[in-house]
């Protein structure tokens, strides 16, 4: 097969190049010139391409002088910040050996910090011919550079001053998850031109409201540089949440609204100042380039047999434990090295404070299956920066084995989908709930009780992104994506919802408050449980995606958050912030140890007793009970351990939960004279004050609610 040489541009003056050095990989300016790395095992040659300040015009095509170690560099002195570049890499056109070489397409560097342009859809992005009888074995001649983004430098300086990291202690973590971009597009305080951006983010308005709300970390949906569905462009829709990543080191340049890297920074330092955190979820499992029929942007044309994994007998094709067409090989020394250096680079120069990893048992997976010794997940662990940070798995993807809730070593935070699953049908009214509903209340120590891991390893959360919002989790029976343009077969089916009586949207009253009754209780589970709690942006006050639980291709008010907030969404607002206070304010609620129901001789008491309406502790029978929807939950203080006892961690509460539909008259526990149950929460008068009651008083428990109380002396 003939292969056409792309022409040279015509040049007058050509710069000069130098050997330079194999590291660090990427463009890096030194305040001298910029040195150039760039890893391929299997390229013959590589050439970096020169573009005007526009990105559209190709300057120049410089040979790297120097192949190190599986490493193309050179330095070139003419060089400086602002100077946008990409690459073409020569060598073996030959799928089915698993090699995909095209200088005809230019190549986005992986290790670029800024991204200019965005991606335009062309038959020229692809390496093989489009229509050819050979598909993906064809080779294609077009120049790709007009489409494709195009890679640029930076000058890292910036001026921090008095940053670091805010370090919130594990058990007072409350985790934030929102959409730099659908958060504050439609906010009032927000300028236009800074809407959907960092710089929009950093309005004090939007900070203030955060940090008022008490949680301590947001995190952000994907901010590195992703690209746009072609067939989601053509419906009029894009790829909103992002999870289509195809450069690991620069933001979506969408997002920079001065488009300077230093906007990110300054919003970064600006959520510092106020005492919030920043976790980035970031998808390192797979990128955009998709399967063997897909684009070559970046990875594919480098070196498409050493970044991804292939079929072991058919390297042509592509193995898809992502389910987007292609999975990195995380096996590989050099791939490996590249996530940990983004990692390293969020966390040291944009000051990020942790990270949640988008299916993260690839990252895991060998070629045998996951492995908890993977050296991705030994090199978080004893790498001295990344051993600082959060690190949050999403513990699951769709390949072999890849279910591994509890699996993770220690040192990790794992999203718990089955708390989710088994707060949702405990309040929906199913029945055979309660034993599982107790573990998730403290901490699902069936899962993570081992190897000296702590509750906080159990990020609990009833909503998320992927999903309906809380809103729509009592408003729906059945998902209505019928705006995604796929017959509405996109999404979860299995949602655990219920519509209390009116599919969405109703007038009817009492309807409207056993709803919002229902989120209160959703949110008083929520953060009265062991673990860390996760709270989807919106949901404090009943935001709805009008029973859309896919919004992913819905960069619209579907996908945003709607700021015109309801009066019964400012109660429920006010609230949550309440629940979040008596959460900081208790550490028996935000224990540092598994309530295991351990007996104490000496003081005679249980951390946790579990009490059936009666007032007595619960017996096998009201466990084996499938019917039973109400028990207690009684926390005595004196039962954290002494060393590790803070102020307030005395205190002895009782939690009591009824997901009947009817009123249960529940006995309070006996006390000695003197002392009280003071009731803190009733989530059937979500405005009620502080009440004492007697023991052996009979707590009249309305249908589907929560209470908490806090035993006090008659003094206090």
């Amino acid at each position: 097969m003939s292969r056409k040489k792309p022409a040279a541009p015509q040049i007058l003056v050509p710069s000069r190049i130098r050997e330079g050095q194999p590291f660090p990989l990427g463009a890096t300016w030194d305040g001298l010139g910029v040195n150039f790395a760039i890893f391929s095992a299997n390229a013959t040659k590589v050439e970096l391409c020169l573009f005007d300040a526009d990105g559209e015009t190709e300057l120049e095509r410089i040979e790297l002088p120097e192949y190190t170690d599986e490493i193309w560099h050179g330095y070139l002195p003419d060089a400086h910040p602002g100077q946008i570049y990409g690459y073409r890499v020569h060598g073996p056109y030959a799928p089915d050996a698993g090699h995909r070489f095209n200088p005809n397409k230019l190549l986005i560097d992986p290790y670029a910090k800024q991204l200019v342009g965005g991606l335009k859809w062309s038959e020229a992005l692809f390496g093989y011919t489009i229509g050819h009888a050979d598909a993906d074995l064809s080779y294609d001649e077009r120049d790709s550079a007009p489409f494709v983004p195009k890679s640029k430098i930076i000058d890292p300086a910036f001026t921090w001053g008095h940053d670091r990291p805010v370090q919130v202690p594990w058990d007072r973590t409350i985790i934030y998850e929102t959409h730099v971009r659908g958060f504050t597009m439609q906010h009032p305080a927000v300028p236009e031109d800074m809407r959907g951006t960092f710089g929009g983010f950093k309005t004090p308005e939007v900070i203030d409201y955060v940090r008022k709300l008490g949680v301590s970390s947001i995190e952000f949906l994907p901010i590195h540089g992703f690209v746009q569905d072609q067939h989601l462009l053509e419906k009029g829709m894009s790829n909103y949440w992002g999870y289509n990543s195809i450069a690991f080191f620069a933001p979506h340049p969408k997002y920079l609204a001065s488009g300077k890297i230093s906007e990110f920074k300054e919003m970064v330092a600006h959520l510092h100042n106020a005492d919030l955190e920043v976790i980035l979820d970031v998808v390192y499992n797979h990128t955009a380039e998709g399967n063997e029929l897909g684009p070559t942007l970046s990875m594919r044309g480098i070196d498409n047999a050493s970044y991804y994994r292939l079929m072991p007998d058919q390297k042509r094709y592509y193995i898809n434990d992502s389910g987007t067409g292609n999975t990195l090989d995380m096996s590989h020394p050099c791939v490996l090295q590249m996530v940990t250096d983004s990692l390293r680079y969020w966390a040291e120069e944009m000051h990020v404070d942790g990270f949640r990893f988008d299916l993260a048992t690839i990252l895991g997976r060998e070629h045998d299956g996951y492995d908890e010794r993977h050296g991705f997940l030994v090199a978080c662990r004893q790498d001295p920066v990344l051993a600082k940070t959060k690190l949050i798995a999403e513990p699951w993807d769709c390949g072999p084995g890849g279910y591994q809730v509890g699996g993770f070593p220690p040192g990790w935070a794992e999203w718990n989908d089955q708390y989710r699953d088994t707060v949702r049908a405990f309040w929906k009214g199913d029945e055979d709930q309660l034993p599982d509903f107790a573990a998730r209340l403290t901490g699902s120590g069936d899962l993570f009780n081992q190897r000296g891991r702590r509750p906080f390893s159990s990020v609990n959360f009833i909503t998320a992104h992927d999903g309906f919002t809380l809103n729509d989790l009592v408003s729906y029976n059945d998902k209505h994506n019928e705006a995604n343009d796929e017959d509405n077969r996109d999404g979860s089916s299995n949602n655990i919802s219920w519509n209390h009586g009116t599919e969405g949207p109703t007038d009817d009253p009492e309807i409207n408050e056993l709803r919002f009754r229902q989120m209160r209780n959703f949110f008083g589970t929520l953060l009265f449980s062991q673990g860390t709690p996760m709270i989807v942006a919106g949901d404090e006050f009943a935001r709805t995606q009008n029973g859309n639980n896919n919004a992913y291709c819905q960069d619209s008010e579907i996908g945003w958050v709607n700021w015109d907030i309801s009066e019964d969404g400012r109660t429920l607002q006010a609230f949550v912030r309440k629940l979040i206070r008596l959460r900081q304010r208790y550490p028996m609620l935000r224990r540092g140890r598994f309530l295991v129901g351990a007996y104490n001789e000496e003081l005679d008491i249980k951390d946790v007793t579990w009490l059936a309406p009666h007032g007595e502790e619960m017996t096998i029978e009201h466990w084996e009970d499938g019917n039973n929807r109400c028990m207690g939950m009684l926390l005595d203080g004196r039962a954290q351990p002494t060393g590790i006892r803070k102020a307030g961690s005395d205190a002895t509460l009782l939690l009591i939960v009824n997901s009947h539909h009817d009123v249960v008259n529940f006995t309070l526990p006996e006390v000695p004279q003197g002392i009280y149950w003071n009731r803190l929460i009733d989530t059937n008068n979500p405005n009620a004050r502080s009440e004492r009651f007697d023991f052996n008083n009979e707590y009249a428990l309305t249908g589907r609610s929560l209470l908490l109380f806090e035993l006090i002396k008659e003094e206090e």
